[in-house]
């Protein structure tokens, strides 16, 4: 299976630069990209900045392949998603060549002539994807080994509490009055002089409540509302000053200031379960009155077209069993994640890895650094170099995720389960009753 290529599913940051690190390590790289262009699924949130500077969004294996055509890295700042796609992502792509397909749908992976029950010479046969193109033209691509690069972008958690679709909000969603993707600034017009609702209360929900007090102070009459599952404690609004990437510690810091000024009114204890047009109910009845919504709850893998594959995943998370102790918001507070690498992706299913986004399955903080380790480390194992699979070249920051055991969704607790170090809130800015009530 030597001649065959290694298919890599994905155009993203690190389906890149693991065809970087392939070709570097003299192994053919088939990158299946599933959008019309490279990183599309950042293209699609090019107006957020970035926590992490230029030299964390960097692969080295990249910059290696980069460098000959002129490019040269990015040295400081914190690029937008666009200018991180413009600068480094594209011009990446465009190098790789033919080595990346477009329009290219996987549907499938299996091993030929092998469904997921039968073990008789199962690693022996070569993997079997199966690709829809853009017209529809379907396909199958033997390869040596199989890379998952493909990411959560397209797999939005849901607005329902219990991690289903409230009522309604599918309707919602086709209506327009519900959407999953942080608002833009240079585009008001969904939000200006209206009411939104914002739910969720991680780093995107940070991104989308500074976006729209920024049309508010554009717009009069621009009202928002910021609903989250949690009572407010000291990590709700992340690390502060205490983060090790200090862009996301000041993305909580403003989004704290927009609430306390009150530019942003915050409801917590909010468990949403059902949407009625652009009207958010919780289970216990409180109701907002609102124009748009905008769900920012996290982001889930999909695994769909690896039913075939033999995989050992956290039923928790969904992610490889191997490193889920060590990304679980329920299980750990701030501190350092360990680096992961090809040892710890492995699954049962011998040369298929996932990585980048995918491997954290359902969990949060993500860096793009962890997934250049990664990918460079499940390279170096497909070829053959295990030393350098096992080496650890990584040493990522403190994450900043503080939910700690049992209090990280816990609406009656103001016990902080983490490290985190921004001060707890004064009781009475943040105060809101938990009787029915309805929010206009």
């Amino acid at each position: 299976m030597t001649d065959l290529p290694v298919a890599v599913i994905g155009a993203g940051p690190q389906g890149l630069a693991a065809a970087a690190h392939l070709l570097e390590r003299g192994l053919t790289p088939l990158v299946l990209e599933q959008g019309s262009e490279p990183a599309a699924a950042v293209a699609e949130w090019g107006h957020v900045r970035l926590f992490s500077a230029w030299p964390e969004l960097v692969d080295k294996a990249a910059a290696r392949l980069l460098e000959p055509t002129g490019w040269a890295a990015p040295e400081k700042g914190y690029p937008t998603g666009a200018q991180w796609r413009e600068s480094y992502l594209a011009p990446l792509a465009d190098t790789l060549g033919d080595h990346v397909r477009y329009g290219a749908t996987v549907t499938g992976v299996s091993r030929k002539g092998r469904d997921r029950l039968v073990d008789a010479d199962r690693a022996e046969q070569p993997f079997v994807v199966h690709v829809t193109g853009a017209d529809g033209t379907e396909e199958r691509i033997e390869a040596r080994a199989v890379i998952d690069a493909s990411g959560t972008w397209r797999r939005p958690n849901p607005a329902g509490a219990d991690g289903l679709p409230a009522l309604g909000e599918r309707a919602a969603h086709t209506a327009g009055a519900l959407g999953y993707a942080v608002p833009d600034r240079a585009h008001p017009e969904a939000y200006a002089g209206r009411h939104t609702v914002v739910i969720g209360a991680g780093d995107s929900a940070f991104n989308a409540v500074n976006e729209l007090a920024a049309i508010a102070r554009d717009h009069t009459g621009t009202k928002i509302t910021w609903a989250i599952r949690r009572a407010v404690s000291t990590n709700t609004f992340g690390g502060g000053e205490a983060d090790e990437l200090p862009e996301r510690g000041a993305l909580g810091v403003r989004a704290r200031k927009a609430v306390q000024d009150g530019s942003v009114e915050l409801v917590t204890g909010f468990r949403t379960e059902r949407v009625d047009g652009a009207t958010v109910i919780a289970e216990d009845g409180r109701a907002i009155e609102a124009d748009q919504i905008v769900v920012l709850t996290g982001y889930r893998p999909d695994l769909g077209f690896l039913s075939e594959m033999r995989l050992d995943l956290d039923p928790t998370l969904e992610a490889p069993r191997n490193i889920a102790v060590q990304i679980d918001p329920n299980l750990h507070s701030c501190g350092s994640v360990s680096a992961t690498g090809a040892k710890d992706l492995a699954q049962p299913e011998p040369d298929l890895y996932l990585v980048g986004m995918k491997s954290y399955g359902r969990a949060p903080t993500f860096l793009a650094m962890t997934g250049y380790e990664q990918v460079r480390s499940v390279v170096a194992e497909l070829a053959g170099d295990h030393d350098a699979a096992a080496r650890v070249e990584l040493e990522l920051p403190d994450t900043g995720v503080c939910g700690g055991a049992g209090v990280f969704d816990d609406p009656e607790s103001t016990k902080s389960g983490g490290c985190c170090g921004t001060p707890a809130p004064s009781e009475e800015i943040f105060t809101i009753s938990r009787a029915p009530i309805t929010l206009s």
